[in-house]
Order: structure tokens, then sequence, then C-alpha cells
């Protein structure tokens, strides 16, 4: 599991996603378990060690670092804070704005990782692995033209396709979506705006005047480009899955009215919630209808990875107890029964934070939601943080890793099987 743990008093005004990668890992064998963690030493990381001192700003406040260090770690610090994931032997550490990181399965760091050369530009902390064919499928973004790039890497870690995407402006764009034939990109208004950032200003600002599309990319005529449909500004985050149905594409995920968190922007208020709604998006016929399926606030939605690019039938997200724009505490665990309309929640206790709950499938079962659910849980009121596992079928928890010292709070990680 990652997550951002600044090593160093902030330079400036410290936004959530400014701190330095730790990763966390907790291992389970022959009955018992052990953790450890280590900080993702990335160049800008290891120039502050050297310093002693931070010496680069943030979301919220850039700055510049001396200009005597540009050229040896350049403009912004590649934290690799928000996820990490493994593919083709290689376990990645990922941050949007910046190249992999590659990490030793003793969590050791090894360095940037651009696929042998091939990668250009950043990639997304939101790759999508296809559970069939193996290959990696992810973007990049950046503030400078091109705006927004798709790659796809075979299963043997090999970059095989890079596509450059038009875009009007550059923008956030934190996830997408992947079904077995298609890409989905959401192109919302979360923009970058270079002026205000270079000057210490917040660096993305919610301009919903731009409008909003979503582009639908055929994953066997990438040549064909993107199709774009307009619809109305809103924002998301995170997505859950997507499928094909007939001529439609389908995603699930979590949106809200606007950009749901803090920028710089002082409005708050019900519409940076996020809840969990449904897309069906028509290429040829150009149309998009959306659902909500639950008006709870919700984000961090996983499935069983098994079943990633098809028609799930169980979705897990995070169930919050406060969503405000200067507090969003995570407490529990939803499973959506996307098929029934039902839903089970579990709450972790009555003063605990967790982050994402991460499925760990059954190997001797078949069923979609034959498994575990996997969660770092913090108690608020002390400093104790455990591994909590819930059967995904009960929603009851089975058993517990007590840890050895508090872990901050983190967003994103994955089970892996020790083969």
């Amino acid at each position: 599991r990652n997550g951002p743990n600044p090593q160093f008093d902030p330079l400036t005004r410290y936004h959530v996603f400014d701190g330095d990668g730790m990763v966390h890992a907790v291992r389970l064998s022959d009955g018992r378990a052990s953790y450890h963690n280590r900080y993702v030493e990335s160049k800008g990381l290891l120039i502050e060690r050297r310093e002693g001192e931070a010496l680069f700003g943030g979301l919220s406040e850039f700055r510049m670092p001396p200009e005597e260090l540009l050229a040896e770690a350049g403009m912004m610090k590649n934290t690799a804070n928000t996820n990490i994931v493994k593919h083709a032997g290689r376990l990645l550490a990922l941050m949007e704005a910046g190249k992999p990181i590659e990490m030793s399965n003793e969590l050791a760091t090894r360095g940037e990782w651009d696929f042998a050369g091939a990668l250009i530009g950043p990639m997304t902390a939101h790759p999508k692995e296809d559970p069939e064919t193996g290959e990696l499928l992810f973007f990049g973004y950046s503030p400078f033209p091109p705006y927004l790039r798709f790659h796809q890497a075979d299963a043997s870690g090999t970059l095989i396709n890079s596509v450059e995407i038009n875009l009007p402006n550059p923008v956030m764009m934190h996830d997408f979506a992947v079904s077995r034939r298609h890409v989905v990109f959401f192109d919302l208004p979360a923009v970058f705006d270079l002026d205000a950032m270079l000057t210490g200003g917040a660096a993305i600002e919610w301009a919903p005047e731009n409008g909003a599309r979503i582009g639908v990319l055929d994953r066997q005529a990438l040549e064909l480009g993107v199709r774009w449909i307009e619809v109305d500004p809103f924002y998301v985050f995170h997505f859950l899955n997507a499928y094909d149905d007939g001529d439609n594409v389908v995603v699930e995920g979590c949106r809200s009215d606007r950009l749901n968190v803090s920028f710089g922007d002082d409005t708050v208020g019900d519409t940076v919630r996020p809840s969990l709604h449904r897309w069906r998006i028509n290429p040829q016929a150009g149309t998009v209808s959306e659902e909500m399926l639950d008006d709870r606030a919700a984000d961090f939605p996983r499935i069983n990875d098994a079943f990633a690019g098809l028609k799930s039938r169980y979705g897990y997200l995070g169930h919050t107890r406060s969503w405000q724009e200067d507090e969003v505490v995570f407490d529990g665990v939803t499973r959506h029964d996307l098929q029934e309309g039902t839903s089970v929640t579990h709450i972790y206790g009555d003063h605990s934070v967790c982050g994402e709950a991460v499925f760990a499938a059954d190997p001797d079962r078949t069923e979609e939601d034959a498994g575990w659910l996997l969660n770092i849980v913090s108690d608020q009121n002390s400093t104790e943080s455990a591994l909590v596992i819930l059967d995904a079928q009960e929603m009851t928890e089975v058993g517990r890793v007590h840890l050895p010292r508090r872990v901050p709070f983190g967003f994103h990680g994955n089970w892996v099987a020790q083969d």
C-alpha cells in the first residue's frame, strides 16, 4: 500500500498529494505475518536528504527548486506516492506527474523505469491490467502539448503502442476506464493554470465553462482515434469498472458535480461529494446516459480484478463518516450488488480511519465474490494500526494483523500472490 508521508517539514502550504511516497508491505506466509515500510527514494527526496530540508513546492503552492538543482531533479519532485502495482515482474510505485519508480520485493528503490526508453512523458497512477492478455494499459497527461498519450505494454512489459490524443486544454485526468474492446477517457474541466502555478498559486482550477467530453477508443483500431461525446461538466477521480454491452460501453465510477479536492478553490458543499454512478455510452450514436446508483458519499472503488473489463456483479467502495472539503474520513467498506441494487456496509470501528479495501481472490474458488477484503485501519484515538481482513461474501472480520507502528493515511495498493 502506498501513500504520502513527507520526510521534511513542507516548504510551502501542504497538499495531501505532496508527501513523499512510502510503501507499506504486509507479508502472509505459513500462518505468520511480517510488516515493513520504505520510502520511495526519488531523485528529489535524495537531494533533500543531502541538503537536510524540503526544496520543492506542491500542488497548493508551487515553488521552483534552487536553479542549481533543476538539471539534477527537475521542476517537480516525483514522489511516486499514489499507487503501487506489479506487472511483468516489476513492482512500480506511481504518481501521475512522473515516470514509474521501480521497487524491489524488499522495497528498495531501483530508480525510474521508462520501459527501456520507450515511454515518453509521465504515467498515470491507475493503469489497467487485462486479466486475459496480461497487457498493461495506461495513459499519461501533461500541462504541455501533447496533453494526453495512451500506451499499451504487452505481458512481458514491452511498450508496444503509444498514441497521442488531442485535447483542447491541459486537464488533470486521474483515472480512466477500460473494457475488453474499448478505452474510455473523461475530458473534464479540471484545468492546469501554469501562470498561476509558476507564481505560487494553485496548479489546477475548476473551469466548467470549458465544457466536458467522454471519449471512446477502440482497442483493436487505435488508428481510428477517439470518438468524443459532449456532456455537462462533472468530475470523477476513480472508476470502478467498464464493460461492453452490445454497441454500448458501460462505465461505473464515483461522480461529483465538480472537482472534489481543494486546489485553492474556496467553494465547499454537497457538490464535491462523489457517489456511485453508471454511464452508458454509445460511440456510434454519440449518446451518453447517466444513472446514480447510490446517493451516499463514497470513493476508492475496487472489484475482483479477474473481472476487470467484464460485467462485474460486485463492487467495493470506501464508506465515509465525514466528507467535507477540509476533512474526508473513510471508516469502512460497502459491498454493492450491482445486479440486485443492494448493499452491505462494514464499519471498522467508531474511531477508525482506513484507506482503500483491496480484493484478494480465493485461489480455490471461482465465484466472483469468493475472497477477502484487505485494508490498513488506524485508530484515531491511539497510535494503533492493523491490516484488517474481511470475508468478502459475508462482510465480516475474519482476521487482523496488529502492526508495530501507526501507518499514516494512504491511497492505493494491491494484493500480490507470492508466485
